[in-house]
């Protein structure tokens, strides 16, 4: 194949040769003195691969924070290549490392999503959520904005750090401030759309409608959505800085921690605000449309801000429609769970429905994360790297290679049952939900959990790499689109599984108490 040029950073290319790599394709780099040379490939040698790699101000290549340790070696043994020429091999991580690092915040994502649904099964009870019941639809599209927006920003920004962007303090402060007003411009605007959403969903089946339940609604979702986000996007900029000093892979922490505190606050907001709006509107009946006006009057200076730098300027222009049609795949999950818990039969729904959620949403986002990392290390969006198709999704390629993304994916799998097993028995452990933890339930549970995990990292396989074909940054894009999928299927089946239950039997004398 002809060769494929990539610009590099002023200053900062270093030419890698690696001489047997897998895909043994022929990628050059400009002003290469190796590719310069017409005898430095001999007819009977294996075909090198070269890659270019940016390197930070402190000479670190960007595949470094990838490896499992210092120790590893990647240094080509082949007498006949220059010294001076380094191999690395990107992504270079064992399953027990890619275990280690990703456990902790998958079990603190957890747990944040264990209190969210212990909040939920709470609130489900407030005047606020039994008479204007479409609060219940609003519930997964606000709580799927941490996949939409803090999920999303901790990618592009973990892209950012590990392939050296946010070395430079004045680049590393202008990315931080631009994606900040960018994430509030999404938020104000996903907001306002997702209380549409509701107004809407919850009209069709009964057919009856009141503008100041509407307005509530539009308040409530706006103030929360506004709020959640700036909260969470700070915190996500602190934990991706943080990880790099202490020399982690950002990938692999900072969408679990995104996950944990997402559920937990944006839930937390909700009822308060809701409840809080709610109460005033018996006295004020104007205050909720203030609200409204006040948040989305501050649109046009946040849109300003992001317009100005040039790392979120395209996404500005061009990332609305995965979070509009994200939280939209949301809204349709809010319905069910707006019509299963107002069934006294399926009232102990509310408990799991953020915990299967949530941990769905956060397995995926964390396989989505470090897929276009790696994808990024050898190329640029569109750019023929070599790689496998991926028509369609097939199990044996996502689990069953040797692939560092498959190794991934089947850690990951394999920590659905565990996790699934200590969250519920929090659950029971602080008295919560109105279900019995029988054995016929456990089994159910799981097998609902277990396959939108199956389904979810098998989707994200193929649809990353479909992006990546087409162009499009993975990072701006698909992580809204799995961790809605995620929503709707965690929501889907888990209500399926209650139903199951009661059919057969399963019926707790506690439900709806």
């Amino acid at each position: 194949m002809p060769p494929v040029p990539e610009h590099l950073d002023d200053g900062a290319a270093t030419n890698i040769v690696h001489p047997a790599l897998e895909n043994q394709h022929n990628l050059d780099v400009d002003n290469s003195p190796l590719m310069g040379n017409p005898h430095f490939l001999e007819p009977d040698e294996t075909e090198a691969v070269v890659i270019g790699s940016r390197a930070n101000t402190k000479g670190v290549q960007e595949e470094d924070a990838l490896l499992e340790n210092g120790s590893q070696s990647t240094e080509s043994e082949d007498p006949n290549i220059e010294p001076l020429c380094e191999a690395v091999v990107p992504l270079k991580e064992t399953s027990f490392s890619i275990g280690l690092q990703v456990l902790f915040p998958f079990l603190l994502a957890g747990f944040g999503t264990v209190a969210a649904g212990m909040v939920l099964d709470m609130v489900q009870h407030w005047d606020v959520f039994t008479n204007v019941t479409e609060v219940f639809i609003l519930v997964p599209a606000l709580l799927g904005l941490k996949g939409n927006l803090e999920m999303t920003l901790a990618s592009r920004l973990s892209t950012a750090a590990n392939i050296g962007q946010m070395e430079n303090a004045k680049e590393k402060w202008a990315m931080i401030v631009g994606n900040m007003a960018l994430i509030q411009v999404q938020a104000t605007v996903v907001g306002f759309l997702a209380s549409i959403a509701a107004v809407i969903f919850g009209w069709i089946p009964d057919g009856h409608f009141l503008i100041e339940h509407a307005v509530l609604l539009c308040a409530s979702s706006v103030a929360t959505a506004f709020i959640a986000s700036l909260i969470l996007g700070l915190v996500m900029i602190g934990v991706i800085l943080g990880s790099k000093k202490l020399g982690i892979n950002p990938d692999n922490v900072s969408t679990p921690i995104a996950a944990s505190l997402g559920d937990l606050v944006t839930l937390a907001l909700l009822s308060g605000i809701s409840w809080g709006l709610y109460k005033e509107m018996k006295i004020n009946v104007f205050v909720n449309l203030i609200v409204c006006l006040l948040f989305i009057a501050l649109l046009p200076v946040w849109f300003i801000i992001a317009r100005k730098n040039p790392a979120t300027r395209q996404v500005l222009a061009t990332g609305w429609e995965p979070v509009i049609i994200a939280m939209a795949i949301s809204s349709v999950g809010g319905l069910i769970l707006d019509k299963t818990v107002s069934d006294p039969n399926f009232a102990g729904i509310a408990v799991f429905t953020p915990v299967i959620n949530g941990v769905g949403g956060n397995l995926v986002a964390v396989q989505a994360s470090r897929i276009s990392t790696y994808l990024h290390m050898m190329g640029s969006p569109g750019d023929d790297i070599g790689l496998v198709s991926r028509k369609c999704p097939s199990p044996c390629r996502t689990f069953f290679t040797s692939d560092v993304n498959s190794r991934s994916a089947r850690v990951l799998f394999l920590l659905v049952v565990p996790g699934h097993l200590i969250f519920l028995y929090t659950i029971n452990a602080l008295k919560g939900g109105h279900t019995t933890m029988t054995m016929i339930f456990m089994v159910f549970y799981m097998m609902a959990a277990l396959l939108q995990v199956l389904v979810l990292l098998l989707i994200a396989d193929w649809m990353i790499h479909w992006m990546w074909s087409r162009g499009m940054d993975p990072d701006n894009f698909s992580i809204p689109y799995l961790t809605a999928l995620g929503d709707l299927l965690g929501t889907g089946l888990l209500a399926l599984s209650f139903h199951v239950l009661w059919l057969i039997g399963d019926r707790d004398t506690d439900v709806g108490d």
